[in-house]
């Protein structure tokens, strides 16, 4: 029987999971409702193919996910199939068959994030399972000056967690930005690929020199360090967002 390979775009709240990736010691995780919906739907044994491994508490809008099937449900039918089944809180926004030899994380892409700061005297109680909240005074502007130094080609060691198993630090920044809506300053970041806590240690650190510790200029010397210690701590989970995936080159059909 003809197998084919289907692409999901998902997006999910990531409150109540362990991360995306199903390893061993860990359940209850992106992954795994994926797998279990799959199966309830076909009755086969997949195992998705995430594009990115988001940490635990950490939500997307447009995560992707690839797994092949013999099911005869055409390729745009699975994310109305796979939504009655999955918990409320995933959905897969579209569901699309691809050429068979299509993987997500051996392509050119770009991704975004968004790490979202609630800029608040107080807590606001609606917003604390999306946003990190952080009382003293934020300057928006030092912040977006700051980011500009991370913009290209660096080695990122400095923002990396200590425990990657990346082979290489060096990635490629193609944009970021700051700004402020309403009570909340919004960290956007743009690249070909990220490392192990990476976009959390940028915002910790954008958020230590927008409170004035430290000049933006300081985020160079960071870079150049290339040792953890020297860039600011690790933003919460809670306030990161995957915004889209962007395949550059396209994603192949199988039309």
């Amino acid at each position: 029987m003809y197998m084919k390979r289907i692409m999901l775009t998902v997006s999910y709240d990531g409150t109540a999971y362990n991360g995306w990736a199903l390893q061993k010691s860990t359940h209850n995780t992106i992954e795994e409702m994926l797998n279990r919906a799959i199966h309830g739907l076909t009755g086969e044994e997949v195992q998705v193919i995430g594009a990115s491994r988001t940490d635990a508490g950490v939500h997307a809008y447009g995560n992707v996910a690839v797994f092949d099937t013999k099911s005869t449900i055409p390729g745009d039918r699975f994310s109305f199939a796979l939504n009655h089944i999955l918990p409320e809180d995933i959905r897969v926004v579209e569901s699309r068959e691809v050429a068979p030899e299509f993987h997500p994380r051996h392509c050119n892409t770009e991704k975004t994030y968004e790490y979202r700061v609630l800029n608040t005297r107080t807590e606001v109680p609606t917003k604390r399972l999306y946003t990190y909240h952080f009382s003293m005074p934020l300057n928006e502007a030092v912040m977006q000056e700051a980011g500009q130094y991370l913009v290209g080609e660096h080695d990122f060691t400095s923002f990396c967690n200590v425990e990657s198993q990346a082979a290489s630090h060096v990635r490629t920044i193609k944009d970021v930005n700051v700004r402020r809506e309403g009570d909340e300053v919004i960290i956007s970041v743009t690249g070909n690929g990220f490392l192990y806590n990476m976009v959390r240690i940028i915002a910790g650190t954008l958020i230590q020199i927008g409170r004035g510790k430290g000049e933006p200029s300081d985020v160079q010397r960071m870079i150049e360090a290339k040792d953890r210690s020297a860039a600011g701590p690790t933003a919460p989970a809670q306030g990161l967002f995957l915004i889209k995936y962007v395949f550059v080159d396209g994603i192949p059909e199988n039309c």
